[in-house]
């Protein structure tokens, strides 16, 4: 086998876009195309994720609650109140 042959056959081995000659600017800013996968750090990242999609979710759950939904009533004879609006369902 030529040289160049036994090359590419290495470089073919490596699976992903570590066998592929790139530039150490891309390396840098897509660095996770080029290292192995670490479970520890996915766990606490998909932990981290849920924890701030919950902890959203939860503020705002709260602030719907704490909204005073108010409009204001015309009665027949010309005076306006302001009245809490309640759900057809209640």
């Amino acid at each position: 086998m030529s040289k160049s042959n036994q090359q590419k056959e290495r470089a073919s081995a490596k699976p992903g876009l570590s066998g592929v000659k790139t530039t150490n600017f891309f390396r840098v800013f897509n660095f996770e195309l080029f290292v192995k996968p670490n479970k520890v750090v996915m766990a606490f990242g998909l932990t981290a994720i849920t924890g701030c999609v919950c902890y959203i979710a939860y503020m705002n759950a709260m602030s719907e609650n704490k909204q005073d939904k108010l409009y204001e009533q015309y009665n027949p004879d010309g005076t306006t109140r302001m009245r809490r609006s309640t759900s057809k369902w209640d």
